[in-house]
């Protein structure tokens, strides 16, 4: 039995989920008749969507399609960070998506002191893009993932929060 326990907290989505629930974010835009000839698209680049659409209105329908199709596929709303509304050519408009990855180092920071302050036994390390728990005993660690949860729906931190590599 090794004399430390630890998790890693990590912020990260599903990129086949994403994918899934783009495609069917198309597929559905094809079919609806209030959308059909919006000349509305998808595209996903490697760390970025952007929406496309003959006017405001449709484009909000998009992006509500796409944030109805990410849920379904357990893709948090939060990983989402829509940039502003842009004229493109030809009178559409266009918005820019960036997808949110990884705790970011004021996060880290938070997320350390929170641990500090309410489970003294354990210790925290920021990694880069995410921050590793370690303690004695794995209930510690349990409470501290608890912890972390109700803090996060309190807080209402910018990106979801995940547990990985739980030892």
């Amino acid at each position: 039995m090794p004399n430390d326990f630890s998790f890693d907290v990590v912020s990260e989505f599903d990129r086949q989920e994403l994918i899934n629930a783009i495609d069917q974010t198309t597929r559905e835009l094809t079919t609806r008749y209030d959308l059909k000839n919006t000349g509305s698209s998808i595209e996903l680049d490697k760390d970025r969507i952007t929406l496309a659409s003959a006017n405001e209105m449709s484009l909000n329908a998009v992006r509500d399609i796409l944030l109805e199709r990410a849920v379904r596929r357990k893709v948090s709303p939060k990983v989402f960070d829509f940039g502003r509304i842009e004229e493109a050519s030809k009178g559409t408009v266009r918005q820019t998506v960036t997808l949110k990855q990884g705790v970011s180092q004021e996060l880290a920071r938070e997320i350390s002191k929170l641990i500090r302050d309410k489970l003294p036994k354990l210790k925290t390390q920021v990694q880069g893009d995410a921050v590793r728990i370690t303690g004695r005993s794995k209930d510690e660690l349990q409470g501290a993932m608890q912890v972390l949860r109700a803090a996060e729906a309190e807080r209402d931190w910018t990106v979801p929060i995940q547990f990985n590599n739980y030892r």
